[in-house]
């Protein structure tokens, strides 16, 4: 069994975890307790286990199982490799089959035998550790492959990432990673995460943008209680949840200039102390970061430190904004077609070849992020399964998207804005379908074109809208 392994142990009963805690211990396991089913769900979403012995009964309810059958379900949805044995003083087959049927590994009754509870956990722990290492595999091939939906990179302007990652990303190497807004930095990073030999263990994420700087030490570090006036109890910060994963710092350029020499401190020792707390303790933390920001011109204006940037980039990986990937347009829109037309119960969404046209068109100032919006927007506005050019919005005030590609002129939206309240939506197509055919000359095909429609598309809604040609 690996030295690494973890079991979670969850029971109302302060004898009972003090007795599973001795005798795991004894045996070389490392070991977790909660006392009741709220307390399980927040452990696992903080640290990766590889077991859960749980109890079915607490104090709500002390007979029927129902409040650990509802535990067992809710900690298979969180962690899918995490396997579950069940144990009751109130046991019963009934129970056992329905335990067993919402996803239990095993089933065990109080009181336990010693020797059989130790086999049972070291078979599951074992279980667990072979599915993570196929899920793990099997993740790493999808994103290689392209074939992950969030992590899409056939693009030759790719390449270079991709061949940065796989080098990079079994190493313990600090990863900063540059790129405009939307770009899929967070992507990047779990990607990083899911490639290391960290994966097992929890990737902690940080959005140093949203982190003030009186709120800094008590999230990064933690506190203990009465450190300060709402500190009703002691509370473990971003590096501890982190412990033997990773972390990534999102607009890491964000820092406050006070804070960044505490945060060096731990890139360079491992130590630090909670808030209120003598006592220093050290953890074992890869360093994920990302910025939009030029970070040499923060640091050449003083605002941040040349030895934490340092730190920060041992290997940096750049990703290209979208206008730069043509070749993955395609591919993420579909991507996030199925993603959102299964998200909305809109089965059969499909693009019409002028809705391709104009997403290669357009030039996504806002990135991967606007797209994945846009073709979210599409499957919800959409009036048909077959999404058209004009359906994604694109053209108000984007006149690169309403050119066609033989080079015919914009369509001048000016005269949609006027004067007093602004237009609404279908205001302002029905002009944007008039200046069209006004500037092809009443040319289906072409006004067509230049609105990256469709013919029947552009039918239909002069048809909606009373134009003639």
């Amino acid at each position: 069994m690996s030295a690494q392994a973890r079991i979670l142990i969850v029971d109302d009963q302060a004898d009972v975890l003090a007795a599973l805690r001795l005798l795991l211990k004894a045996e070389g396991m490392a070991c977790a307790t909660c006392d009741s089913p709220r307390a399980a769900l927040e452990a696992v979403g903080k640290q990766a286990y590889n077991c859960a012995l749980i109890d079915l009964n607490y104090t709500r309810d002390t007979t029927s199982g129902e409040e650990g059958l509802a535990l067992l379900r809710e900690l298979r949805e969180a962690d899918p490799e995490l396997s579950v044995v069940v144990m009751t003083a109130w046991g019963s087959i009934d129970l056992a089959v329905r335990a067993m049927r919402e996803g239990a590994a095993d089933f065990i009754e109080k009181p336990w035998e010693n020797h059989r509870l130790l086999s049972v956990l070291a078979a599951q722990v074992q279980l667990s550790e072979s599915r993570r290492k196929t899920a793990k595999l099997s993740a790493e091939n999808a994103l290689l492959r392209g074939e992950d939906s969030d992590f899409i990179a056939e693009s030759k302007a790719m390449q270079p990432v991709l061949e940065m990652l796989k080098r990079v990303a079994p190493t313990d190497a600090n990863v900063l990673i540059l790129g405009e807004n939307g770009t899929g930095k967070g992507v990047l990073a779990r990607a990083v995460h899911a490639m290391s030999r960290r994966a097992e263990a929890p990737l902690i994420k940080v959005n140093m943008g949203g982190l003030s700087e009186h709120v800094f030490e008590s999230e990064m570090f933690g506190h203990v209680r009465g450190a300060f006036t709402d500190a009703k109890s002691d509370r473990l910060g971003r590096f501890e949840l982190a412990d033997g994963g990773s972390l990534f710092l999102d607009e890491i350029a964000n820092i406050p200039a006070s804070q960044q020499p505490k945060l060096l401190r731990v890139l360079e020792e491992g130590e630090f102390e909670r808030v209120g707390s003598s006592r220093t303790l050290k953890v074992d933390v890869r360093l994920i970061s990302a910025t939009n920001a030029d970070l040499r011109e923060e640091v050449n204006a003083g605002r941040f430190r040349k030895d934490l940037l340092f730190r920060l980039n041992t290997v940096e990986i750049k990703l290209p904004p979208l206008r730069e990937r043509g070749e993955d347009i395609l591919p993420m829109a579909e991507a996030f077609l199925q993603r959102s037309a299964a998200r909305y119960h809109k089965d059969g969404m499909r693009f019409s070849e002028a809705a391709r046209q104009a997403l290669q068109r357009y030039s996504w100032p806002g990135n991967v992020r606007e797209l994945a919006h846009v073709i979210e927007r599409a499957v919800l506005m959409a009036p048909a399964q077959q999404i058209d050019g004009l359906d994604f919005g694109l053209e108000l005030g984007q006149s690169q998207a309403s050119k066609t590609a033989n080079g015919a002129p914009e369509v001048d939206l000016a005269a949609i804005q006027g004067e007093g309240e602004a237009p609404t939506l279908e205001q302002a197509e029905r002009e944007l379908i008039r200046q069209a055919l006004d500037r092809c000359e009443g040319n289906i095909q072409k006004a067509a074109d230049v609105l990256g429609l469709s013919r029947g598309a552009l039918y239909r809604r002069l048809e909606k809208y009373g134009l003639e040609t």
